[in-house]
């Protein structure tokens, strides 16, 4: 038998090793070979000539033909987005609307298509107060007037027109024959329905298309069909877009409305447009960071963020380490002060959006930071950013070797938004109208508080978190990113970028890692499992509250390398998630 040796060298990084092989390391002298030591705890998918990362295997793999088939990133992401809508109906949608980011090398520019949803136009600032004027959050949540008048079928409509080179009814293809034939649930479908039945049983229209006839459970490895929402996305691939907001499928939501007491009117939807927006930009570390600006507060307060941050040497201070964990939870805790009081959509309010994303700005909020002691909340409140300038969400990634890299998050805000299944057409309603400040100072469904900016009036869009994000590297495109999570949302974009940048990880460590989130209020960090009881103890002892929650996001994101190549990460915290190469 060879005789075991100590090895006379320990490798500088060590990862994904048990205890035991961390405190003893052999090789078979006998044999001259040496133990394999190192290597990454997670690893990456890769390919040489495009990515998908979405949240579901089914939808990965249809983008994936799609990139394979010669068709572009865009082709890629709307196929992706429509087949969402059939796979994950708790979260993707044609009965939302979200923001995509398109960043195109060739033309060094990134767009960003705005078709969040917007209030009808008889909404009104109290509609969700009760004669003591208190804000119900029922009313904003569980009943048809928590839904915004939809966008995501024109915004992936725009974005395959302008810079997409398949037509709507090729892009659909693969959602109709998901929804028609049908697909083997997985266990995160069945569980979902099982967890939400009382709330979703409510609706004759809802309980019709995801239970059974006697009102039972679907199963795990059943088959699921959508008849009603096959014809939905027919009629859309037959008619074009304008389907949705003016023929059939139109009426069919003015009905729904009309016999449940809901304000939306066919002439709400004939009036919806998607819009096109510059992203916010910023700098960090001498990458280029774009993200989606307003109605989403998820551009300006990641680029603020981070400029608060650049004043720190996070690598030096160590990955979750608590003077770093300390550092951003107060640079999150201003931003979230600054959202409450300024952000809004600014077809109808004037947002600092300059003043909250300068680096004078972030200097003047960094000197508030003391390094060894954590600020109360109640001693922060909204800055002074002059000058002005005249939890369930899905997040996917797409990038190929044209140079086209998209970013996309959309949502129907809970999961399975209202509840309300549209009878008839088979798609759920989203309760966005929750986004909105009921009531100005009062906290939303997410703890989030909002003020005049974001109150509610006619036609208006909603406030959102959603921050799908692209870092451009020396004017290529380097790191595409996103996330779910509500309020979370952006500051677990953040940590992708920093856990890159940063900490130099893999995309899939990026993804992988444990996750922080401070929004001001409650008064407190909010942390993943896997962060060292030594480390709590350190921050609580700056004055830091600890609140060890829940999972936080999904962000399928995509880094790529310096040579080209594609590296995937698709999150675990979501079962089905899933990267593909090219």
């Amino acid at each position: 038998m060879p005789r075991l040796t100590p090895a006379k060298h320990t490798p500088r990084r060590i990862a994904g090793l048990c205890a035991f092989c961390l405190t003893f390391a052999y090789s078979v002298s006998s044999m001259g070979q040496s133990a394999i030591l190192e290597g990454e705890r997670f690893h990456p998918q890769v390919g040489e000539h495009g990515m998908v990362a979405t949240s579901h295997y089914l939808a990965s793999q249809i983008a994936h033909d799609v990139l394979e088939d010669g068709g572009n990133a865009v082709d890629a992401a709307v196929t992706a987005g429509f087949a969402l809508a059939v796979t994950q109906p708790r979260s993707g949608n044609i009965g939302g609307g979200g923001f995509m980011l398109i960043s195109d090398e060739k033309s060094d520019k990134v767009i960003a298509i705005d078709y969040r949803e917007k209030a009808p136009a008889a909404a009104y600032e109290t509609m969700f107060q009760n004669e003591q004027g208190e804000a119900v959050s029922e009313l904003s949540r569980y009943t048809h007037n928590a839904s915004g008048v939809p966008g995501t079928v024109a915004g992936l409509a725009l974005a395959l027109d302008q810079y997409g080179t398949m037509t709507l009814a090729e892009a659909l293809a693969p959602a109709i024959k998901l929804a028609d034939e049908g697909f083997i649930i997985p266990p995160r479908f069945a569980e979902g329905l099982e967890q939400s039945q009382d709330r979703l049983k409510q609706w004759d229209s809802t309980r019709k298309v995801f239970y059974k006839p006697d009102g039972s459970l679907y199963r795990a490895g059943e088959r699921f069909r959508q008849p009603d929402l096959a014809a939905t996305l027919e009629r859309i691939a037959e008619n074009g877009p304008r389907e949705f907001y003016e023929g059939k499928t139109a009426s069919l939501i003015a009905a729904e409305m009309k016999d449940h007491g809901g304000m939306m009117t066919a002439m709400d939807l004939a009036n919806y447009q998607p819009t096109i927006r510059e992203p916010v930009h910023g700098n960090y570390r001498g990458y280029d960071v774009y993200a989606m600006s307003p109605p989403s507060s998820g551009g300006a307060h990641i680029v603020q963020m981070l400029n608060i941050l650049e004043g720190y040497d996070i690598h030096t201070m160590g990955f979750n380490s608590a003077r770093t964990i300390h550092v951003m939870s107060e640079a999150m805790k201003r931003a979230y002060a600054d959202r409450a009081e300024y952000l809004g959509d600014t077809d109808f309010v004037d947002v600092p959006l300059e003043g909250i994303t300068s680096k004078a700005y972030a200097e003047e909020l960094r000197g508030q930071i003391d390094l060894d002691r954590a600020t109360p909340s109640s001693e922060i409140a909204a800055g002074d950013p002059l000058p002005y300038e005249s939890n369930e969400t899905t997040h996917f990634s797409i990038a190929d070797d044209s140079g086209l890299a998209v970013s996309n998050t959309y949502t129907i805000n809970f999961s399975y938004g209202s509840g309300i299944v549209v009878d008839g057409a088979g798609f759920l309603l989203n309760n966005e109208m929750d986004d909105f400040s009921a009531k100005p100072g009062t906290p939303n469904a997410y703890g989030l508080i909002g003020g005049e900016a974001n109150k509610i009036e006619p036609e208006k869009r909603m406030l959102s978190s959603m921050t799908p994000t692209i870092v451009k590297k020396d004017g290529r495109n380097f790191l595409v990113t996103g996330s779910p999570g509500g309020s979370r949302i952006i500051t677990t974009t953040l940590q992708v970028v920093m856990n890159v940048i940063d900490h130099g990880m893999n995309i899939q460590s990026a993804v992988s890692a444990p996750r922080i989130h401070d929004q001001w209020l409650p008064d407190e960090i909010r942390i993943e499992d896997g962060i060292s009881p030594d480390t709590i103890a350190l921050l609580e002892a700056m004055g830091h509250k600890i609140s060890q929650q829940e999972a936080m996001g999904a962000a399928q994101s995509i880094l790529i390398e310096d040579d080209g190549t594609f590296t995937g990460g698709a999150d675990p915290r979501r079962s089905t998630s899933s990267a593909m190469g090219i």
